[in-house]
């Protein structure tokens, strides 16, 4: 099936929604939290499964061992009953999201993006949490639709990617590697992250690498 970005996108809106615009809230909480929802939307971009590995908001793990989601493994404290977005994710403790602040201010700097958290006055998933916004902010500007141009993607991967072939034994195909490389949702040539120009640009490399066996013999099925 082909991948459909809008409708992507239009199913990731109504899954955050559901998730985040609580039933129990009163009305008016209701039509502030979805406000503040579509406002980040705007802001950050569609609401997505997944980010690539080389994405600054999860680019902090072992290399060993990428991740795709925010977490401890990245470097984050105190994540409850998150959302992601293209380019920022919410993340609604209990009680309190000053650990979560203080884990986003310890992350290492990233040479071509700013994450910044704060506290939101806003209900979201339920009154007794506190959401704050984790926001990646690019020192360039992104192309139509949140995405990231294919003069920062392409290098960010080949800095994930090159350090392997001192440790891999096997090459993996681009199926397996396209959640790691073009985040989710995706299609086979495009996602919510990278247009299908500059997927087909980072398919081009990594395969070029793959092929060469750099990272050992490419593994089959």
């Amino acid at each position: 099936m082909a991948f459909r970005a809008d409708e992507a996108a239009t199913n990731g809106f109504e899954r955050a929604r559901n998730y985040l615009v609580s039933r129990n809230f009163s009305p008016e909480e209701r039509e502030r939290s979805e406000k503040a929802l579509l406002d980040i939307i705007d802001e950050h971009g569609p609401v997505v499964e997944g980010y690539p590995t080389w994405h600054p908001l999860v680019v902090n793990h072992d290399d060993r061992n990428p991740e795709t989601y925010p977490s401890d493994r990245c470097g984050y404290r105190g994540l409850d009953h998150t959302i992601y977005f293209a380019h920022a994710f919410l993340t609604c403790p209990y009680v309190s999201g000053e650990e979560v602040v203080r884990s986003v201010e310890e992350l290492p700097s990233h040479p071509c993006a700013t994450v910044s958290a704060d506290i939101l006055d806003v209900p979201f998933y339920n009154t007794n949490t506190q959401p704050v916004l984790v926001s990646c902010e690019w020192e360039s500007l992104l192309d139509p639709g949140h995405m990231i141009p294919k003069k920062l993607a392409v290098p960010l991967m080949l800095e994930k990617e090159l350090p392997v072939w001192r440790w891999s034994s096997r090459a993996e195909n681009w199926e397996t590697m396209r959640p790691y490389m073009l985040g989710a949702p995706h299609g086979s040539r495009s996602s919510l992250f990278v247009s299908q120009d500059t997927a087909l640009a980072m398919k081009k490399i990594y395969m070029a690498m793959a092929e060469s066996g750099m990272f050992g013999p490419m593994k089959i099925g």
